[in-house]
């Protein structure tokens, strides 16, 4: 049984999610997601998710390999509250994006999401893996063969890059989207992929060789921007070796071009 919190979440495209927990509850997050805590909050460091503090050494060790194999930190922290009066903790998103609250009991007790997503939970959400069955998905799929399981009844957090699109699909109803704008899926829905059909369109359309194709019943969240994504864009407009770009600067193109003439005609004055 999760504990009950309650929450608010704060900003517009750099947010963050307030936790408020009464005496003796608590709450999970992700290694480094803290922004900040009240005094009267007590923090401990735990060996894979802490939902098996109870168990023995091979349970500890359980949890903590299905988070190194979703390519998360070994560790979680728990937060609690030892005071006598009502406490907030606060965890931050790690880029921009929105922070998605999910009330697993709703949810049917189990979701999937994209290793990354995890931010936060109420004390008795348990961590885990869920494996693609299908080579195809998990092989082009984007998110790999491994995906995060969250279980439980309580509140959990995920955070999706971008502007959110959650969509409850009607049974047999089939949406394709690009694999790595896929966050988040409740089991009942059915994950593969489709080559995109056409080898111009895979070579130059600039989506890749493959969709994502989810069929329904179930509720699923999409992101806009992908980290992924976000991370190559950065890439391809930052200095290459060391040089400078100057796109979109008229001063960067006179003299770029101005360099360019000289050269090009031999004065070297």
């Amino acid at each position: 049984m999760a504990d009950v919190i309650d929450y608010e979440i704060f900003g517009n495209e750099m947010q963050y999610v307030e936790i408020e927990l009464d005496p003796g509850e608590a709450a999970i997050g992700e290694a480094g997601s803290m922004m900040y805590m009240q005094d009267g909050l007590t923090l401990d460091t735990v060996f894979g998710d802490g939902s098996a503090q109870q168990g023995g050494l091979m349970s500890k060790l359980l949890g903590a390999g299905k988070r190194l194999l979703t390519g998360e930190s070994l560790f979680t922290t728990i937060y609690t509250n030892q005071s006598s009066g009502k406490r907030r903790v606060a965890f931050a998103a790690p880029y921009p994006g929105k922070i998605v609250p999910l009330d697993l009991a709703a949810l049917g007790g189990t979701f999937l999401c994209q290793k990354d997503a995890f931010l936060c939970a109420a004390r008795g959400v348990a961590l885990g893996i869920a494996f693609q069955r299908k080579l195809g998905a998990g092989f082009f799929g984007g998110e790999g063969f491994i995906m995060q399981k969250l279980d439980g009844d309580g509140l959990a957090f995920m955070h999706a890059g971008g502007t959110l699109l959650k969509r409850d699909l009607a049974p047999g109803e089939l949406l394709r989207v690009d694999t790595g704008c896929l966050v988040g899926l409740q089991p009942s829905v059915d994950y593969d992929i489709e080559y995109v059909g056409k080898i111009k369109t895979a070579m130059f359309g600039g989506e890749g060789l493959f969709f994502a194709t989810l069929r329904g019943p179930g509720t699923i969240y999409l992101q806009s921007l992908p980290f992924s994504r976000l991370a190559s864009r950065v890439f391809a407009a930052a200095p290459q070796r060391g040089g400078s770009r100057e796109e979109g600067s008229m001063l960067g193109g006179f003299a770029a071009g101005g360099l360019l003439g000289g050269l090009l005609g031999g004065d070297d004055e």
